[in-house]
């Protein structure tokens, strides 16, 4: 086996909650002295363990994904591999020249020109200017701001900004490209231009990849592995899609039938309140549905105050996080009060497995009120009908039964 382009070994992170909190060196200090002397009321310094006995090997020409909800360590580890921060303990060695593309801005000095700022980061990665400018035009071309590219980059737009950022990081010849979830920033074609773009290095040029994203149909498409990362730790490492789907179907929240009380976050806003959601089959809640049946998605909400203009959306994705499809009710004046959206899936719409819901609440169309993701879940199970003696996985998001004949081909006269 090849040596590891990363290495990480018993890897740990600790900050210390509570001990620089002071809003000036004078308060600073006094916070302090109340320490020493163990004043009654002192507030005393916290360690929290951002990162805890983490440890793998990335090998050339990987792509790994790094996932986990908010607050897992994904950036905390990606700032130790960057050389941003240091680690409390352990090691992580990185054979060769790493770009980091990790929030908006990193590795750009705002009052240079987008020109001057590439060939500060050339210089930085170790290349000459003459191996920089050989690949100038094809940058510039790429972040599409050849007609900013002697402006000074504080005057970028912050899709600007990300656009050649992430054409530098990209172009420059790095063994190692660190991507945090930044690329959300720009425009969808440019993201899928940037994916595209993500695939070529490490494929044809052999260079690794760590990439960060919530997007877990992207994870699962783009990347060959995937780590999962809970509470500072690694929870789960392996092929990308099997990672993915253990991620989602463990952060369902609620299979079947789910209530929110009034303090759960992402539930109420000033005029709208989520309340409660469902799959129903036959008049029951259940998480568990036939693929030839018919089955109902509904969710109440509350209407706070006034009278309001109401819709509401759902997104449903499938197990690897793709993003199945989206719909939802025209908008209605609704009364103070509970409501109910209801929505019908048809049967032999939807493939077998897992499938997770968002709910939105709207007001006045644009106005989101409420955005829960992973509201809740229900999973698609097989009954033999219409696959005949074939036993293999059938892929796709959805498997409508679709009506279909066979004829002869019709003669076609002289």
């Amino acid at each position: 086996m090849s040596t590891p382009v990363i290495e990480v070994r018993d890897l740990g992170k600790c900050y210390r909650l509570g001990a620089i909190g002071a809003t000036t060196l004078r308060e600073e200090f006094s916070a302090q002295w109340a320490r020493l002397r163990g004043r009654a009321g002192a507030a005393q310094p916290k360690d929290f363990w951002a990162l805890s006995d983490i440890a793998f090997d990335v090998q050339p020409g990987e792509v790994v994904g790094l996932i986990g909800h908010n607050g897992a360590g994904k950036s905390t580890l990606l700032k130790i591999l960057s050389r941003i921060t240091e680690p409390t303990r352990g090691r992580a060695v990185l054979r060769g020249r790493v770009a980091s593309l990790l929030e908006v801005g990193t590795g750009f000095h705002p009052d240079l020109s987008g020109r001057e700022n590439i060939y500060l980061n050339g210089a930085i990665l170790g290349m000459t200017r003459e191996e920089i400018r050989r690949k100038f035009d094809e940058i510039v071309a790429f972040a599409e701001v050849a007609k900013f590219i002697d402006t000074p980059v504080k005057r970028y737009s912050s899709g600007m900004y990300v656009r050649l950022a992430f054409a530098v990081a990209a172009h420059l010849e790095p063994e190692i490209l660190v991507i945090d979830e930044v690329l959300a920033v720009g425009d969808a074609a440019f993201q899928k231009k940037c994916l595209g773009k993500i695939g070529e290095v490490s494929r044809d040029a052999g260079r690794t990849v760590l990439f960060v994203s919530h997007n877990m149909g992207v994870v699962a498409n783009l990347c060959s592995r995937a780590i999962l990362l809970k509470d500072g730790r690694v929870l789960k490492d392996g092929p990308a899609n099997q990672v993915v789907s253990s991620y989602i179907q463990a952060g369902a929240q609620g299979v079947g039938e789910v209530e929110w009380r009034a303090e759960t976050p992402d539930v109420t806003s000033e005029r709208l309140r989520l309340r409660a959601a469902r799959i129903v089959l036959d008049g029951v809640a259940t998480g568990d549905v036939p693929i030839d049946r018919e089955v109902a998605l509904e969710y109440d909400f509350e209407v706070r105050g006034a009278r309001a203009n109401v819709t509401s959306s759902i997104h449903l994705f499938d197990k690897q996080g793709v993003w199945v499809l989206c719909s939802g009710p025209a908008s209605a004046d609704l009364e103070p009060g509970r409501h109910r959206h209801r929505v019908t899936f048809p049967a032999n719409f939807l493939n077998d497995g897992l499938y997770t819901a968002s709910i939105f609440l709207i007001t006045n169309v644009t106005q989101i009120q409420v955005q829960k993701r992973e509201a809740i879940s229900f999973c698609v199970y097989e009954t033999g009908t219409g696959r005949e003696e074939y036993g293999g996985a059938i892929g796709g998001c959805v498997r409508p039964r679709l009506e279909w004949r066979t004829g002869p081909v019709p003669t076609v006269e002289n």
